[in-house]
């Protein structure tokens, strides 16, 4: 399920905000670590590829072939002499392989559909990338879905690996490499340049990342060999520089994209896959495999860093911060050698910069948005209980009485696999509980990333459990330290997020309104509606038809005539993740209580509402206004 906190923080890279604030993405670093490339801007959605020098951060060039079109995909060549990049192009439904040498800029293929994250051939003369032909929908089971007309699954979009040849002539026609019925979501290639290192799974690409297998797709033939089929999800895999090795980050994770686990290595001709981080209190973001070693960013507790990882001794921290690290292939790029580190660095009240230098000390690079004020205030929140320590982020308005209470409004992520971490908080959207006079609490409860293995999986066969009391005991811990007023709260959470904003009504009285996006309201309709349910497996351990027990007992109609808080409910009418009618559902078991609820159903939205983002965010403040603030204040 979606990995992204309640759209109070709405405001990512790219996407719409009030503030002129400087964006970066998709950072990559070169194979010397003498130059930085990334996409900026100041408006969205536009942005060109800028190419700075690591040294100063001074810019080299900047690569704006098409003004209408979004890039995506930066990639150095393997001798740093190129940066290859994709153009796309909505209204044309193509999307081109470009490469700039220097200030020329040719194309090397176009497709017609959808294509990413191109990487050079070790010896830089052959480019892969993944591509959808003739697309009916964006990449991910987060965006909106196509149209379920006709006879269903008979046929799904496939995401198939190809490769084009870096030549003069453009190439005419993309062949998808690898075979038809295989959907293929990360790859690496093998030092030779003979074989691909894939993750993939047969049949509905939405649906199956949750069991996907880790597999060698031949680079001549595009035939297809098993090399493990983890017991986890797993996620970028890693071929070693001697080509004998795979790593990869698996663990507990309930959405691809959303990175987090322990770091695992297998042979590359096939075997038993050996989990060489096990027992660590840290979560394993993303990964790479450098002639210097393994390379891995991490989360851990309040601060994400950097680690070298020694299969045999383990991993040594690098870094650590108290801030979000983003990179184009990760979140953080390294040279070939693994020396240098390039990422962007921002917290809540420090907007985004560019970061480069020596693994240990990387330092700012950019300072377009030095001036940039903040428009929160936000400390770092930890507390105890049940045995576990757990940590969370408090924002505060940026003008507060300390000798009057206000209220606070709770943000529950989703996943439960995921964390909040920190992201710049933009005046505007990302700032409007603040600018009203709320208080947000962001906890990272049991289930979440940031403290090990065990932690996230400690919500296993207890959602709404365990995690639910985390929470409420962190809201005690706030009340000590700020001035909340406890008998002012309000909770919202999109995904599992909303879940737990359903669930909770059920459980306790002590918020005032409840905002649920996208959320479960019944566990048993949901698995057999929904277009993702193999990703509740390991989380349940059996079926719904199995064991629906464990399903009855976490779903929140079975419980709502303990529900008595009003709800405001929102939903994407193309969400295949959670689909509308749990919102539905759970509106009308409210309205059977005569409990106060409005549902809102955005019309052709995917997960979460991301595209109507200024709109809920209205709503929800209006809503917790109404019921919240009682007394005016």
């Amino acid at each position: 399920m979606r990995s992204i906190s309640a759209l109070l923080l709405a405001c990512v890279t790219f996407a719409p905000c009030q503030a002129a604030t400087h964006r970066y993405g998709g950072l990559t670093l070169s194979p010397s670590g003498l130059e930085v490339a990334s996409l900026e801007g100041d408006a969205a959605p536009h942005s060109v590829v800028v190419i700075r020098s690591t040294r100063d951060g001074r810019i080299v060039r900047r690569i704006d072939p098409c003004s209408s079109c979004t890039y995506s995909g930066l990639a150095y060549a393997p001798q740093g002499n190129a940066v290859a990049f994709l153009s796309r192009d909505q209204h044309k439904g193509t999307a081109t392989l470009m490469l700039a040498r220097g200030a020329a800029v040719s194309t090397v293929a176009t497709v017609t559909g959808l294509a990413s994250t191109p990487r050079f051939s070790p010896d830089g003369t052959r480019i892969a990338m993944l591509v959808t032909l003739g697309a009916t929908k964006e990449t991910g089971a987060t965006q909106a879905g196509a149209r379920q007309i006709g006879e269903i699954g008979v046929a799904n979009d496939e995401q198939r690996l190809a490769i084009v040849p870096v030549g003069a002539t453009p190439t005419a026609a993309v062949t998808p490499l690898s075979p038809a019925g295989r959907y293929i979501y990360e790859y690496d290639w093998s030092p030779d340049g003979s074989a691909l290192v894939v993750t993939s799974a047969l049949g509905n690409g939405d649906a199956n990342w949750w069991v996907a297998t880790l597999d060698r797709v031949d680079a001549a033939t595009g035939a297809v060999t098993s090399i493990a089929r983890p017991a986890t999800q797993l996620n970028m895999p890693r071929v070693s520089p001697d080509g004998k090795t795979v790593a990869y980050i698996g663990g507990l994770m309930s959405d691809f994209g959303s990175i987090g686990g322990d770091v695992w290595t297998v042979p590359i001709t096939g075997g038993d896959p050996v989990n060489i981080t096990r027992g660590q209190p840290v979560t394993f973001t993303s990964l790479t495999w450098t002639r210097g070693g393994l390379r891995a960013a991490t989360l851990q507790n309040d601060r994400m860093g950097a680690m070298a990882i020694d299969p045999g001794r383990g991993p040594r921290p690098l870094f650590a911060m108290p801030v979000s690290l983003a990179a184009g292939d990760g979140k953080v790029a390294w040279d070939a050698a693994g020396a240098m580190v390039a990422t962007i660095v921002q917290d809540f009240t420090h907007a985004p910069a560019i970061y480069a230098g020596l693994a240990a000390a990387p330092r700012q690079l950019t300072h377009d948005n030095d001036a940039v004020p903040p428009a929160v205030g936000a400390r770092s929140v930890q507390w105890t209980n049940e045995g576990y320590r757990i940590q969370g982020w408090l924002l505060s308005p940026l003008h507060v009485d300390p000798t009057r209470k206000a209220p606070m409004i709770v943000s529950v992520h989703g996943g439960p696999s995921a964390a909040n971490t920190p992201r710049f908080v933009e005046k505007g959207i990302s700032s409007a509980p603040e600018d009203a006079g709320y208080y947000l609490f962001l906890p990272n409860p049991r289930g979440s990333y940031g403290q090990g293995e065990a932690f996230t999986a400690a919500n296993k066969r207890d959602f709404g459990g365990g995690d639910l009391r985390d929470i409420l005991a962190g809201i005690d811990a706030v009340e000590k330290i700020a001035p909340v007023d406890d008998g002012r709260l309000g909770l919202t959470g999109c995904s599992y997020g909303g879940f737990m904003a359903m669930w909770a009504n059920t459980q306790t009285n002590r918020f005032k309104a409840i905002v649920a996006g996208a959320g479960l309201s019944n566990w048993i309709s949901y698995y057999g509606t929904n277009g993702i349910n193999t990703w509740m497996l390991p989380f349940f351990g059996e079926t719904a038809y199995d064991d629906p027990k464990i399903y009855e007992d976490a779903s929140a109609v079975y419980h709502v005539r303990s529900a008595k808080t009003p709800t405001f409910i929102y939903v994407g009418e193309r969400d295949i993740e959670v689909p509308p009618t749990q919102s539905v559902e759970w509106w009308n078991a409210l309205k059977g209580q005569g409990v106060p609820t409005s549902l809102v159903i955005y019309p052709d939205a995917g997960h979460c509402v991301p595209t109507q983002a200024a709109d809920v965010v209205k709503r929800q403040i209006a809503w917790f206004d109404r019921y919240v603030k009682r007394d005016g204040r």
